[in-house]
């Protein structure tokens, strides 16, 4: 037994309180939860930047500990979740973060409790911490909207939980020792000197406490509110700013010679506040707001209860969600698969108040009258899976609402465009593409409504239209980004093209064959940017050269690739990878060529300088998203035994049940939402075209959960780790030949059924009609959900 655990048993109730880990809250159940196999620390080690705090599906509020907050900028690359698994120190707990991403900030209103007399304003180093605390891991719980952790320095047992737009602290302090909390509005993720513009604290004559901050981070000019309610009364505050050589300060206030004044504003707040010997564990309730502190405050008091009530609600909300995919499997698959499908359903976050006001992204005030504002949207990355995920396991109102919420951005964007890479209502302008238009498709391609679809289709346009951004003017006037006008031209190029596809289709779809017609031929562009006679992907300049020197292997910011190079990103044509192999010269020459790929030597070669490039198989790079689709290329090439074999390598490799258990980041769910798709036996290659290439299944049962008392059961014969192959498939009973399933026959409900063999079966999916949709090839387009 460890010591900790018998300290507990031996021990007074009262005097180890804090230090003694305290259980989850329980409520009565007869079955295992689907929340119950949910690790939230798979992913807080390694290159996974996941966060393990507590969250509702798509909440408002990641109430989550950072562990180091003191980098700058870059050099904060592996806390870009505020958390990392092996840091010694947990600094304090803040309320927003993003999961997986690759770049951060956020890191909003840390709290940090205090046991004692001497109370330190400053979180201090590992080595001599301020108010920061050491802990051990043996005493940390993380579940789907719970978190706890003892604070070993102080004694202090910490719990988390979270709602749609609160958050909730429970600290248990030590017996007979005074209660105090340290609000620190300097402290940030991505911090750097000066990234505070602002803030302010407000102490209000009921006890709640108000503020609110603006940063210039990653999103400039962003603004977050909130107000903070305590179960025990103050007895005694202190508001200080900690600003140094101030060139101008303005007049004396009330309050001279004391930090006891009801309100500060400044650059570097910190809050003391005195609670004295507490009886009973202090509950702190957190409401936040992109608006102001009235809407802070209206969402505090619009989720009812206290700590037990919004867990219970929260752990109810997160079974919900997670029961829409329900599955047998052993562990540790069990607790990997449940895990990435609790990260799909982290982001996009819910962004509008209650009332429905939000800001965004021209900085003003918007009121949504009969939807929920999303933002946190890490398109590039999460067009590819994530959202195709979300079409299959969410309601139909969560679908509409993203979109909603896209085309409303797109109202009030100052350039007119639909979001890139945007959170807290606010554009970021990472990565590239324009790739809020296949996500916008692919809904309603697929049946989803709730949205003006001629509205949506000219805000697709409008934003593929816009000359000046990423290259666009050029890439419509000459039919490929040129490199020495734009940098990452190559990829800019063939991503631009698979965006015009789905414009295309929709537009056809819509009636619209004027549009259809011109995003038809722009969908063609990715040849414009292809070296034939070399067989590589690559950027061409305005006098229509390809650039040189060159070299296949180069991974180089501003290169001719984004995050990649010529071996990922040469595959990247969606609509059309029929054509694609046609100019690699058919299938013999493309599979040889993806065997290369994944059998690259890399000895010689150091990707160390790039960040991003992380789960290497060679030239396959899991850890980051172009390569994502690519294992699946071989059932293109009538060879789906291959696919098969390259995905029991890739789950192998780069998933696992540990803090390690991702190989690169999580972006946003895009990780997690790959590994869900392929364990359940199928992926969306191309989103838009309605169907999704089959693999090979990691799981002996699942069932989607599906509107209308649907189901669509995936059941699995033989599975075992040497029986890897496909032997036959069949759909209702009756055998399925091709190497796809389409949207429509998952939605109507129904039975898909593997049988799994230690022998590839080298016919099944061979022929060219059993090949998945490419247009250069289909006789029609795919099928549409009507």
């Amino acid at each position: 037994m460890p010591m900790l655990k018998r300290l507990c048993l031996a021990g007074s109730a009262l005097a180890l309180l804090a230090v003694c880990p305290a259980p989850a809250p329980v409520l009565a159940q007869t079955a295992p939860r689907p929340s119950d196999s949910v690790d939230p620390l798979i992913g807080t080690g390694g290159e996974g930047h996941t966060f393990p705090g507590a969250v509702a599906p798509f909440g408002m509020v990641q109430l989550s500990p950072d562990t180091d907050t003191s980098c700058v900028l870059r050099d904060c690359y592996p806390h870009a979740a505020g958390y990392r698994y092996d840091d010694p120190t947990i600094v304090g707990f803040s309320h927003t973060h993003f999961s997986g991403a690759g770049h951060s900030d956020l890191g909003d209103v840390l709290v940090m409790p205090v046991a004692g007399d001497d109370v330190p304003m400053d979180p201090g180093t590992p080595a001599a911490p301020g108010y920061r605390s050491r802990f051990s891991h043996a005493t940390e719980t993380a579940k789907p909207g719970y978190y706890a952790v003892t604070l070993a320095d102080r004694a202090i047992r910490a719990e988390m939980t979270a709602g749609s737009r609160v958050g909730v602290h429970r600290y248990s302090f030590p017996a007979g020792k005074a209660a105090h909390l340290v609000l620190d509005l300097r402290s940030s993720l991505y911090n750097y000197p000066g990234k505070i513009l602002w803030s302010g604290l407000h102490l209000r004559d009921d006890g709640v406490l108000t503020g609110f901050r603006e940063t210039r981070g990653w999103a400039p000019g962003r603004k977050l509110f909130f107000a903070m309610r305590f179960s025990a009364p103050l007895t005694g505050h202190a508001l200080v700013n900690r600003e140094t050589a101030i060139p101008y300060k303005g007049f004396q206030g009330p309050g001279r010679d004391s930090d006891a004044l009801a309100e500060k504003l400044g650059q570097a707040l910190e809050a003391r506040l005195d609670f004295g010997v507490l009886t009973k564990p202090l509950e702190v309730k957190v409401g936040i707001s992109g608006v102001d502190e009235a809407g802070a405050l209206a969402n505090l008091d619009g989720e009812a209860g206290g700590f037990d009530d919004i867990h219970a609600q929260t752990q109810a909300a997160w079974d919900t969600a997670l029961g829409a995919v329900t599955f047998e499997a052993e562990t540790p698959m069990r607790r990997i698969f449940a895990t990435a499908l609790y990260h799909s359903l982290l982001a996009p976050s819910i962004w509008s108040d209650r009332d429905g006001r939000y800001r965004g992204p021209d900085d003003q005030i918007h009121q949504a009258t009969d939807f929920t504002v999303r933002s946190t949207f890490s398109l590039w990355d999460t067009f590819r899976a994530e959202h195709p995920l979300l079409t299959l396991i969410q309601p139909e109102k969560t679908n509409t609402d993203i979109v909603r919420s896209l085309l409303a951005s797109q109202t009030h964007s100052p350039d007119g465009i639909l979001p890139v890479w945007q959170f807290a209502g606010r554009e970021t302008w990472t990565m590239i593409g324009y790739h809020a238009v296949p996500v916008i498709a692919d809904a309603y391609m697929k049946g989803i409504g709730g949205f003006d679809a001629n509205a949506a289709l000219d805000a697709m346009v409008a934003s593929a239209d816009h000359a000046a951004y990423g290259g666009l003017g050029e890439y419509i006037a000459r039919g490929y980004v040129p490199i020495d006008k734009e940098p990452e031209a190559a990829s800019k190029t063939v991503e631009y093209a698979y965006d015009d596809w789905t414009i295309a289709r929709m537009a056809r779809k819509l009636g619209r064959s004027d549009i259809a017609a011109r995003f038809e031929k722009r969908a063609g562009n990715w040849r414009n940017s292809f070296d034939a006679s070399s067989g590589w992907l690559r950027a061409r300049k305005t006098d229509g050269q390809f650039r040189t020197p060159f070299d296949p292997t180069a991974i180089n910011y501003g290169s001719d690739y984004t995050e990649g190079n010529a071996w990922q990103y040469s595959w990247f044509v969606p609509q059309d990878q029929a054509g694609l192999f046609r100019l690699l010269g058919g299938d013999a020459r493309t599979i040889r060529k993806l065997d290369a790929m994944f059998d690259f030597d890399l000895s010689k070669i150091d990707y160390s300088h790039a960040e991003d490039i992380a789960g290497l198989i060679g030239q396959y790079i899991h850890g980051n998203e172009p390569s994502h689709h690519v294992a699946y290329l071989y059932s293109y090439a009538g060879a789906p035994w291959r696919t098969q074999e390259r995905l029991g390598q890739i789950v192998a490799s780069q998933y696992g049940d540990t803090p390690a258990g991702l190989s690169g980041n999580d972006d946003l769910g895009q990780m997690s939402a790959w590994l869900v798709f392929t364990a359940l036996g199928f992926y969306p290659v191309a989103p838009g075209a309605n169907e999704y290439v089959i693999g090979r299944p990691f799981l002996p049962k699942a069932t989607l959960m599906l509107p209308g008392g649907k189901r669509f059961v995936i059941s699995t014969d033989n599975l075992s780790t040497a029986n890897r192959y496909v032997q036959s498939v069949t759909l209702n009973g009756q055998p399925l030949t091709r190497a796809y399933l389409r949207d429509d026959e998952i939605r109507q409900g129904g039975k898909l059924r593997f049988v799994m063999s230690a022998r590839p079966n080298r016919q099944w999916g061979k022929s060219a009609s059993s090949r998945p949709f490419s247009s250069s090839t289909a006789v029609s387009s795919p099928p549409t959900r009507r």
